[in-house]
């Protein structure tokens, strides 16, 4: 792994259980990759080719059947369920398809979910949720709650969710997937700028070839294998 390497997976495999017999499934099969700290890089394929199964396994949501996954010099497969609970807290923020925002709570409520792992919200944590709520365009909307707000600017405050921790990585699975065109290109640019502007390494899993396009590197996982595309 070099020094300047975020993430690096090491001949990882995952399979299923495919039947009640007993039968596998294999979806990854020696998936090797290595991931510089503050890339932006997309992660592209067939549906059903195992995208999400990759990005579960990256954001420790799951474990690999064999091989290693190693981020910021550790090996996530000898960490125990709370020492991946604090990792996932810490490091890395994701965004999903759906924003998954809980509907009781204000915006400003909801951006500051991540921080409850640490207690209490400080008033750093309140005056960055703050400051980048007004960056993506939302600071008025600080006391709405998600049935007030458009599809977009509902996945804008699940942006700010996933950097309330400053986390290393950034994984997003389809973000733009329930978007119409124009908030979805809106949502591409705001992500890349947020991966310069925060310093934060982002892995966007996507059908959707322009903002793929858009990516300092693209990744195509096909019959279980990853290759850089060219």
């Amino acid at each position: 792994m070099s020094e300047s390497s975020l993430l690096e997976l090491q001949n990882v495999e995952k399979d299923f259980q495919a039947t009640d017999e007993g039968g596998r499934l294999s979806v990854l099969r020696g998936v090797n990759v290595s991931i510089e700290s503050g890339e932006s890089v997309a992660i592209v394929g067939p549906s059903g080719s195992g995208k999400s199964t990759l990005l579960n396994l990256i954001g420790a949501l799951d474990t690999p059947s064999t091989g290693s996954l190693v981020l910021e010099g550790e090996n996530l497969g000898k960490l125990d369920e709370l020492q991946l609970a604090e990792i996932r807290n810490r490091k890395i923020g994701f965004i999903f398809q759906s924003h998954h925002l809980l509907p009781q709570c204000t915006v400003l409520e909801n951006v500051l979910v991540p921080t409850v792992a640490r207690g209490n919200a400080n008033a750093d944590d309140k005056a960055r949720a703050r400051k980048l709520l007004d960056r993506v365009g939302l600071v008025d909307r600080l006391n709405h709650r998600p049935g007030q707000l458009s599809g977009g600017e509902r996945q804008r405050v699940a942006v700010v969710r996933a950097l309330i921790n400053q986390p290393r990585l950034l994984l997003a699975d389809e973000p733009t997937g329930a978007l119409d065109r124009g908030s979805a290109e809106n949502l591409s640019k705001l992500l890349l700028e947020l991966n310069a502007e925060e310093m934060v390494t982002l892995v966007v899993v996507t059908h959707s070839s322009e903002l793929a396009q858009q990516m300092g590197r693209v990744l195509e996982l096909r019959d279980g294998k990853l290759e850089e595309r060219k």
